[in-house]
């Protein structure tokens, strides 16, 4: 086991300037928001340059230093801007209270080996630092999508209701539109009725390819593996005008099984993908010891293979079903008017309408696309588990 680092108390010169650092930079966000990013940039940094100095005075035992940061922080955001800013302001004066304190005591450095210099130590938080901000950067958006979609009004921005936390500015009504216009149920019914049936044809089909594409002795097998994923590859504005114009030669444009056959080329690869990785651990002399014992290939299969790759095929069949159900471009080129998916009709709305029941539909479609995450990492470790990768 590796020893980490003694935490020790760490110089002025260290940690005041990297306070004041961290404080410049969320000044500058609160100050945009202020109407000047500059002024934001310098009363952030003197104002936790000047908290890390007190910090580090040690008048105060630490707990009650940390609440009195906290209340601090929260009542400046309450008198800049009311009860949203109060909270905010809470939150950010714990995690610079606790962020000082950490400084100050040494205790970024309990938790990496000994061996590390300076600059690797700051290497080492920098590039979580680097991630975090990207996370952050890709949830936001997605996070402004929720509270939306219980605005009164009919807005896609917050009212002064909302901010204020006023209960009269929330209302579930888009969610009772979505569950009850028919433009939204027959939408939802369309795309209920494709995924799954694409879901299964792509599992089917892309389950037999990444097994037979596993074996070492198939011809090619490289440029097969490149031509099956290639829909993940090429852009799907080329994909769709492509399966526009085959399709329209063979006669099924705007019909049911024309769309179901779409999403199984786009579904394949996820398919293909996820059951090649576990086949990857797959132990060959199983099948083999199987045949020694006289079982034909199709009950080896379901037997023996089946479930050790299953995992990876409930994993590809997830994704393949989430393509399905929220692909837009192929099916515009390739349905019709009653085939109308989810996804279609919020392209729709807003190009056409502007319904805020877009907000409500696509906070459900986030919360189906978690669900369905989920399921596969849990999925993902049980694999890894099976195949012995993992301890627990």
């Amino acid at each position: 086991m590796v020893a980490l680092t003694p935490i020790s108390r760490k110089p002025m010169s260290f940690v005041v300037p990297t306070v004041a650092a961290s404080g410049a930079l969320a000044g500058i966000f609160v100050g945009a928001a202020q109407g000047s990013s500059i002024l934001g940039f310098v009363v952030g940094a003197a104002l936790l340059a000047v908290i890390a100095v007190i910090v580090m005075q040690d008048i105060l035992p630490e707990r009650m230093m940390k609440w009195i940061i906290t209340v601090g922080f929260a009542l400046a955001g309450f008198v800049l801007a009311g009860l949203p800013a109060l909270i905010i302001g809470a939150l950010f004066g714990w995690f610079y209270g606790w962020f000082a304190y950490w400084l100050f005591e040494g205790r970024y450095r309990g938790k990496v080996p000994p061996y590390l210099t300076s600059g690797q130590v700051l290497w080492h938080f920098t590039f979580r630092v680097i991630c975090g901000a990207i996370f952050v950067f890709l949830i936001t958006p997605i996070l402004v999508v929720m509270p939306l979609s219980f605005n009164a009004q009919d807005f896609f921005t917050f009212t002064q209701e909302m901010l204020q936390f006023d209960p009269a500015g929330y209302s579930l009504k888009h969610y009772r539109d979505f569950l009850t216009n028919p433009e939204w149920t027959n939408a939802v019914a369309n795309s209920l009725r494709i995924a799954p049936v694409a879901t299964l044809l792509s599992v089917s089909l892309g389950t037999l390819a990444a097994i037979g594409l596993s074996q070492s002795h198939v011809p090619g097998r490289r440029a097969i593996m490149a031509i099956l994923i290639s829909p993940m590859i090429v852009p799907l504005i080329i994909s769709a005008t492509g399966m526009y114009f085959f399709y329209a030669k063979i006669g099924i444009i705007g019909t049911y099984w024309g769309v179901v056959l779409a999403h199984t080329v786009l579904g394949i690869p996820f398919v293909i993908i996820t059951v090649t990785a576990t086949l990857v651990g797959f132990d060959n002399s199983l099948t083999r010891a199987a045949a020694n014992m006289g079982a034909g290939p199709v009950k080896t299969f379901f037997k023996i293979q089946m479930p050790l790759i299953l995992p990876g095929v409930i994993s590809g069949g997830l994704f393949a079903f989430i393509t399905s159900f929220d692909e837009v471009v192929v099916v515009i080129f390739i349905g019709s008017a009653k085939l109308q998916t989810l996804p279609w009709q919020m392209f729709t709305g807003l190009r056409e309408q502007i319904s805020p029941t877009i907000l409500a539909a696509a906070t459900i479609l986030v919360g189906i696309s978690i669900i369905l995450l989920t399921i596969v990492e849990m999925l993902r470790r049980r694999s890894e588990r099976l195949r012995g990768m993992s301890p627990s």
